[in-house]
């Protein structure tokens, strides 16, 4: 599956936003306009002002909806979701060349709020998803306490953990450790 630069860069803002809210380990990280300041920043949103106790509001709610888009239980359920929040955000599409990047598209109006800018072009990164037949790529880790959002890229769609460096590999070694366990286990119970 190929995505462009600007697609990407929009799965992976709703990604990061999806795993500001709490889990069952961690709290929520978007609790200030420090904290939205700080999101903004890590995901190089462009065209950013001034950001105010309302943007932080209203981003909030744009994260509860992308939430939902990552639980729908399929394409139909999705579409609704996506479609409102795109609507909402006024999409204005509009052909751009700028920070160094090549010709691309953001869907966002010229001046939109930050909450509007997110809704527009995350939410058409997720229809793109949809409408290709991707739409199972959106993700939830698999390892237990976890529950972060991913976008599933592999080749082959078997992902299963946000991160294969610390969930998958805390999972591997835990299975290792386990059969290791086992196999003493057995072995002294054979020779006894």
């Amino acid at each position: 599956m190929q995505i462009n630069h600007d697609t990407r860069g929009a799965l992976d803002y709703v990604v990061d936003l999806l795993n500001t809210a709490a889990e069952e380990a961690a709290p929520d990280t978007l609790q200030s306009v420090a904290a939205l300041r700080a999101y903004v920043e890590r995901n190089g949103v462009s065209g950013v002002g001034e950001l105010g106790a309302a943007d932080l509001a209203a981003v909030r709610r744009v994260r509860d909806r992308f939430a939902e888009i990552f639980a729908a239980e399929d394409a139909r359920a999705a579409a609704e979701p996506i479609n409102s929040l795109v609507a909402q955000a006024g999409t204005t599409p509009q052909l751009t060349d700028h920070d160094g990047y090549d010709w691309h598209v953001h869907f966002f109006a010229p001046g939109a709020s930050l909450a509007d800018h997110l809704a527009a072009d995350g939410g058409m990164a997720l229809a793109f998803l949809v409408v290709s037949g991707e739409r199972d790529r959106l993700r939830r880790c698999e390892a237990p306490g976890c529950g972060r959002a991913f976008v599933d890229l592999s080749r082959n769609r078997s992902r299963r953990y946000c991160s294969s460096r610390t969930c998958g590999n805390r999972l591997h070694v835990a299975a290792y450790r386990a059969r290791q366990r086992d196999s003493r286990a057995t072995g002294a119970g054979v020779r006894a």
